[in-house]
């Protein structure tokens, strides 16, 4: 009991967040945070608990890349705080607004080997964080998690992680004490300037085969229908990444889909001109190979990021500005494109054959992953947001996903996170009640953190969780084989369990699916019994992806490269000169 003119920790804390609009919070009970708990529970801010603390954290990126806006993860001190730690990193690699509250021992009992201490949460964070910083005064809890608040919510996005101790939650104080939580609406938006504006507009009046990326970051500023418009008066072809589908509508006349579709073109036929707009350079862009950014194209790239202008591939225009305020811009423009006759349809019957591949009609008894993932899509509807984690199944699952809204493909990005899945589905669900859940994954992945079935049926979310069975870790023995053979194979069989038993055991709709023309009808029981469901579905595990045979290329002169998964050839010549 005290004073009813004072506060506790918590009820600043929850205050803050409620005056920056945060009405939902992921999180797994500890009792470092049972102030702030009944802070929340006061103010009507939800709390979503799940089994494990990584769930809780990327449940709170997934909440963020489907609203558009931040999500909250709050876990408690020690163990809770090791466990998030692969979220927060996986946040700050997607460049995604994620506020992470973390509890500690008490201040004052600092260097007696206190429960859940005795290391320093804020070093470890430091790294995988945009920010991170520790609040030691009741009287400051405000005006520092405002400060986190506006790290995470303006550019470059990222994670930011804020350590409240137990003493500091449950401290007492006068609001008269209080700093002002100032700054909660300050969110920048830079415009290209007028230069920079004029060389763009001076490349795309004279380009032929021009071509626009976006990336998952564009989601932030909110300018679909601007980057919908700025396409369409230009004629310009515009390709998605995996985060930036769905900001363009997959049915819009100028959607290209991935950009790996531009590896595919012959080099007489590749864009000379290729406008990147937040796309991270990386593996994601071809990476060195030039295959998707080449040395024909003009380079121009854009992004939030100044750290980002430049990598990997030299830019011949870079700017650091809002991706929205520069469609803007461009919008206002009025010039004729010198577009090449038959650059768009060229770009339209590549896509239809990447789209439309010939799957063999019998998979050696098994469900081929790519038929099944073109069902699970044609079964889900358009209103389905799509989760998928996996190795080769991410990859199946990435060539079939079509969505009209953004933050409705959630996927892996550069981190390579597996265990993801469950807990992005969980916040999908939340952040967008209105969209039917559908995560596609693995058997492999699933695994990680397949007690959530449990957390969505506490949360009443009626995900429809499809496991892609193929009784392996698909891409790591299939990687093995093609380094030492078919037939070997070290730690990446699995198999002899049943998923769809193991749904049903959490309360599930759950089903197995041997045969293809079974897939329909189950997704729709799935889908009629207004529950979370598994659906496993016994895939083929001899079915290679083709992007397999990529990722692990057979040097053309074998004495001159060493062979390695996933990554560059090593080129021997280097070793010869040490």
């Amino acid at each position: 009991m005290h004073n009813s003119q004072l506060l506790t920790g918590g009820d600043v804390l929850a205050a803050t967040l409620a005056k920056a609009g945060v009405k939902d919070i992921f999180t797994l009970h500890g009792g470092h945070l049972d102030g702030l708990f009944k802070a929340c529970k006061d103010l009507d801010i939800n709390l979503f608990d799940t089994r494990h603390e990584a769930s809780a954290g990327h449940a709170a990126e997934a909440y963020a890349r489907v609203k558009g806006d931040l999500g909250v993860c709050v876990v408690t001190s020690g163990p809770g705080f090791t466990n998030v730690i692969s979220s927060i990193v996986n946040a700050k690699s997607d460049q995604t607004p994620v506020l992470y509250i973390v509890g500690a021992p008490p201040l004052r009992e600092a260097h007696t080997n206190p429960l859940q201490g005795g290391f320093d949460q804020i070093a470890m964070a430091t790294p995988g964080a945009k920010l991170a910083l520790r609040i030691t005064h009741a009287e400051r809890i405000a005006d520092q998690l405002a400060l986190a608040i506006r790290e995470a919510r303006n550019a470059p996005y990222g994670p930011v992680l804020v350590e409240v101790p137990i003493d500091v939650m449950h401290m007492l104080v006068h609001p008269d004490d209080l700093t002002a939580p100032t700054g909660l609406a300050v969110q920048c938006r830079p415009a290209p300037s007028r230069r920079d504006l004029n060389r763009i507009v001076e490349q795309l009046k004279k380009a032929k085969r021009p071509a626009l990326i976006v990336g998952g970051s564009v989601r932030y500023s909110h300018c679909g229908e601007l980057l919908s418009q700025v396409a369409l008066k230009f004629a310009l072809p515009v390709f998605s990444n995996a985060g930036g589908r769905g900001i363009l509508r997959n049915d819009h006349p100028l959607h290209f889909a991935d950009p790996g579709l531009i590896a595919t073109l012959d080099e007489a036929h590749k864009p000379d001109l290729i406008i990147n707009l937040g796309a991270r350079s990386g593996m994601f862009l071809g990476g060195r190979s030039k295959a998707i950014v080449g040395d024909q194209a003009f380079y121009i790239q854009v992004h939030n990021d100044p750290a980002e202008l430049g990598r990997v591939n030299e830019a011949s225009l870079a700017l650091n500005c809002d991706y929205g305020e520069l469609l803007a811009s461009l919008y206002e423009e009025n010039f004729k494109p010198a577009i090449e006759e038959g650059w768009v349809d060229a770009l339209r019957a590549a896509r239809h054959a990447l789209a439309h591949p010939a799957y063999p009609a019998d998979s050696g008894g098994a469900v081929h992953p790519g038929q099944a993932v073109a069902q699970i899509v044609q079964s889900s509807g358009e209103n389905a947001l799509f989760v998928i984690e996996g190795g080769e199944t991410g990859l199946w699952a990435l060539d079939g996903v079509e969505v009209n809204r953004p933050g409705h493909v959630l996927s892996y990005g550069y981190l390579g996170c597996l265990g993801t899945g469950p807990g992005f589905a969980l916040g999908a669900a939340i952040a967008s009640p209105d969209s039917r859940v559908v995560l596609i994954s693995g058997d492999g992945a699933f695994g990680f953190h397949l007690q959530e079935l449990d957390s969505m049926n506490r949360h009443h979310t009626p995900v429809i969780n499809v496991v892609l069975n193929n009784e392996c870790w698909g891409m790591s023995i299939h990687g093995q084989e093609m380094l030492y053979g078919k037939g070997y194979s070290a730690v990446s069989r699995l198999g002899g369990l049943s998923y769809a038993a193991i749904g049903g055991g959490f309360g599930c709709h759950a089903e197995q699916v041997t045969r293809l023309e079974d897939l329909a009808p189950a997704m729709a029981r799935a889908i009629a019994s207004g529950k979370p469901a598994v659906i496993e579905v016994m895939t083929d595990p001899q079915v290679v992806h083709p992007v397999m045979h990529l990722m692990l290329s057979e040097p053309a002169d074998p004495s001159r490269e060493i062979v390695i998964p996933y990554y560059e050839n090593i080129p021997l010549r280097d070793l010869s000169q040490r």
